[in-house]
């Protein structure tokens, strides 16, 4: 039993190791600068055409069938390839053009299936098929170009070549990173001649230049030369000067005993005349203390008390002069504000009248105006009314005269007893005779020696006799009188 479980082990340890040799054996995987190309099955990759019979992996592994696939590997590492080109330019000068091209593979899928199409077996002759591809369109694009050109733009030349080799490049699946022009020889010495005019001109230059240095040089030696000249003149003079001091120093050591001795005896007298000048001093403030300051202080005293007495007088009067300004100021400020109160009262009033003045003229006016006009209207009024009554009375005479003489009479009767009883105003004691006839006969009596009334009732019996007469013309007036017509009727009147 043991043995067995050990064949069993056995079995199990040769069989994952061999399942491990396998997978080592069937697994493949791509470096980062590298891509594995995986042939012998049919398979399809994004961006490139069924029936390539290969798949391409890069940056990761992946199963491979021995035997049954093949799996072979394409480096992704730049190239370098060097161009020594041999050109003729526009000008018809010919030149050596030397330069490098830094390519690789493409990283996408169609620049490496392009690429392993072209250089999977002959990856070392890819710099060679590069630098022939290069040659063939620098050689094209340097014939279209001046020497003056390629020398002073570089950049167009390189840039040319790439555009122009960009296309096939890129159907041999690779690209360019870099393409520098390093050198360009010139075997017949163009480039040497077409440089020594400006070699010349810079030679002149620089001998010009040279000569101006040199100029700017002597010129700074004359000037140095003069400076140190002027320095050496100002040192002579200051040591002159210096000697002219030292021997006036001497002549004045020389002197310096006499002239001691003088100041000696100036100074004594000085000082004496200066105790003097004290002593003088000394007496004077002696004179000053014992007579002068009380004699000015005295003074001081009464100058003091009597500016002291003139300032006050001087206050008051003007305290007094303050005071009068002030209560005239404040008289004529009441007096201007009385009389402006009054002349603008006066103006009030004045305006006030003329409005009433003209109000009442107005009101007047209108009053009388409407006076005017209303008697007007009574007037016609009454005239009207006047002229219908007495169209009214002649209508009614006419139609009915004893009725109209009665009304008139009615009317006036108080009158005409007022005329009768007027005979008998002096009249103290009367008889009657006969009772009421012979108050009658009395009352008849007496209306016939009346005047006013008894003239009124002939009048009107008069007049009432006329009209009843056609054709008389006579009318009765509104207050009982009748117009008389053109004959004169007698009336018998006693007074």
């Amino acid at each position: 039993m043991p043995m067995v479980v050990g064949v069993v082990a056995g079995v199990a340890v040769a069989a994952v190791l061999v399942l491990i040799g396998l997978f080592k054996m069937m697994w493949r995987v791509a470096e980062p600068n590298e891509a594995l190309i995986i042939s012998g099955s049919k398979h399809r990759t994004e961006g490139i055409e069924e029936g390539l019979g290969f798949r391409i992996v890069t940056g990761r592994g992946t199963m491979v069938l021995p035997g049954v696939q093949a799996v072979r590997k394409l480096s992704l590492d730049l190239n370098e390839t060097e161009l020594q080109v041999d050109c003729v330019t526009h000008q018809g000068i010919p030149l050596k053009v030397r330069g490098v091209v830094i390519f690789k593979v493409g990283d996408d899928f169609v620049s490496i299936a392009n690429a392993a199409r072209r250089f999977l077996d002959q990856q070392k002759l890819m710099s060679e098929r590069v630098h022939n591809v290069f040659a063939g369109h620098l050689r094209s694009i340097v014939g279209g170009l001046t020497v003056e050109d390629m020398i002073r733009d570089r950049e167009k030349l390189t840039g040319q070549t790439r555009a122009a080799c960009g296309t096939e490049m890129e159907k041999l699946g690779l690209i360019v990173d870099s393409l520098q022009i390093h050198e360009i020889e010139d075997p017949t010495g163009y480039i040497r001649n077409l440089a020594m005019p400006h070699a010349a001109a810079v030679q002149r230059d620089a001998r010009i230049a040279q000569a101006e240095a040199n100029r700017l040089a002597t010129e700074a030696e004359q000037q140095s030369f003069a400076r140190m000249a002027e320095a050496t003149r100002d040192s002579e003079i200051l040591q002159a000067g210096y000697q002219a001091e030292r021997d006036k120093a001497a002549s004045k050591a020389q002197q310096a005993g006499p002239l001691a001795a003088a100041a000696a005896r100036q100074e004594v007298v000085v000082q004496e005349t200066r105790v003097a000048e004290l002593e003088a001093q000394r007496r004077e403030q002696q004179l000053q203390v014992d007579v002068r300051k009380p004699a000015d202080a005295k003074a001081y005293e009464k100058r003091t008390l009597a500016e002291a007495e003139r300032d006050a007088r001087i206050s008051a009067a003007q305290a007094k002069a303050k005071e009068t300004e002030l209560a005239a100021a404040a008289e004529a400020t009441r007096v201007k504000a009385a009389a402006a109160a009054e002349a603008e009262a006066t103006t009030s009033r004045g305006a006030a009248s003329a409005d009433a003045t003209r109000a009442t003229g107005e009101a007047e006016a209108a009053a009388a105006r409407a006076k005017g006009l209303a008697e007007a209207e009574a007037t016609k009024a009454q005239g009207l009314a006047e002229a219908e009554a007495i169209k009214a009375r002649a209508a009614a005479l006419a139609e009915n005269q004893e009725a109209v003489v009665a009304q008139q009479l009615a009317e006036k009767w108080p009158e005409i007893v007022q005329a009768g009883a007027s005979a008998f105003g002096n009249v103290d004691n009367m008889v009657l005779l006969n009772g009421a006839d012979g108050m009658g006969e009395l009352f008849a009596k007496a209306l016939t020696m009346g005047g006013t009334g008894l003239g009124l009732a002939r009048r009107l019996l008069a007049a009432t006799g006329d009209n009843a007469q056609p054709g008389n013309g006579t009318s009765p007036s509104l207050n009982g009188a009748v117009t008389p017509p053109p004959q004169k009727v007698p009336v018998d009147r006693e007074d």
